[in-house]
This record gives structure tokens, sequence and C-alpha cells, in this order.
């Protein structure tokens, strides 16, 4: 198995260099706009993703982009997927994975999330810790399941959306693009694209 090269080191950035280690990967350098004056792990300063020198050499490693923002985590990872290949998966050895799902290329698995039979899981989307995806949902490319949600079964959720931590989505319901769902908030219906819902029930801000 190939060494890993984080993009991105900050705080995201160090919980997946911590899943990644846990998992017995070898993370040897990251890459960032700037050095990191905090450096847990250590790792060795390659410069940006993008310069010439990077680009020649992060064929031969496996990279991840540990950036907890959607839209710029797609960004980076199109653009360099366009010039090498897809990200590695950053999965957690505590992570409860069923039989007959579908994880794609750099998505982040956190400790003690579940992912349950038929669920799919779309390109460089976080499951954070703890999080809970039932059978037969789907969520979509570059979206963020934060710490302790829970999707019940059969919910999708569109490309780039965001839910907060500890909220709840009953079955059934269809959360559209680019949706934020607020921390704690319990989805009873289905959400449009680009909506802001917080509360118990949810409702649209």
């Amino acid at each position: 198995m190939k060494e890993v090269v984080i993009i991105g080191y900050a705080g995201h950035g160090f919980v997946v260099c911590d899943i990644l280690q846990a998992g017995k990967r070898v993370v040897v350098a990251y890459c960032d706009h700037v050095s990191k004056e905090i450096n847990p792990y250590k790792l060795p300063y390659w410069g940006e993703e993008a310069s010439p020198e990077n680009l020649l050499r992060l064929p031969y490693y496996d990279y991840f982009v540990a950036v907890g923002d959607n839209g710029i985590r797609r960004k980076i990872t199109q653009y360099l997927a366009s010039l090498l290949h897809l990200p590695t998966q950053a999965i957690h050895p505590s992570a409860l994975i069923a039989s007959h799902t579908y994880i794609a290329e750099g998505v982040m698995l956190g400790a003690n999330c579940v992912i349950n039979p038929l669920a799919t899981i779309g390109l460089g989307t976080i499951c954070n810790t703890g999080c809970i995806i039932e059978h037969e949902c789907k969520v979509g490319n570059f979206c963020h399941i934060a710490p302790s949600a829970v999707l019940c079964g059969n919910v999708s959720v569109g490309d780039g959306s965001f839910i907060g931590a500890n909220a709840v989505v009953k079955p059934n319901i269809r959360i559209g693009r680019h949706v934020t769902v607020g921390a704690g908030a319990v989805v009873l219906s289905d959400i449009p694209d680009h909506a802001v819902v917080i509360g118990n029930p949810a409702r649209i801000r």
C-alpha cells in the first residue's frame, strides 16, 4: 500500500492523520498554502499541492484531501483527480461497515461511525465520529455528516450538503443539494436545494 500525503493540515487534517495511522497507513508529508506552526504529527511540509514539483511526485503516493469545507474539498479533489488519480480513503478501524455498501474514493469514516447495508457514500464525503448512516441511504459527493448525526433508513442527501452534529433525519426523507442542517435538528420532511434548516422539528430559516 502506498504512503499517503495529506492535502490540508489543520484541525480536520489532524483527525485524518490519526485515522490513517490507526489504519496502519504511513503519512509522509502534508501540502498546504503555508507551513503550519502546529504540527502534532511532525510531518514534513511539501508546499502547495499544485506546485510543479508536487504534481511530479504525487503520482507515486496516495493522497487525501483533508479540508473540512465541502466546496474547497471538491475543487481540490477534482483538480488533482484530473491530473493524477482519485484520492485514497481514510477509514478508522473502529468504523462498522456492513456488507453490500458502496464507499467512494476520498471518503473519511471517523471512529465508531456505522454504515449499514445498501448505503452509498459519494466521492469526498466526510462521515464524522459516531455518525450513523442506516440501510439504503444515499449520501452524495462532498457532503459532511457531522459527529453523532443519524440518517435513518432510505434517506437521500444531495451533493455538497452538511448535516450537523446530533441531527436526526427520519426515514425516507430527501435532502437536496448544498443544504445545511443545523446541529441537533430533527428533520421530518423533505428539504429543497440550498436551504438552511434548524430546530425540532426542523424548519427553513
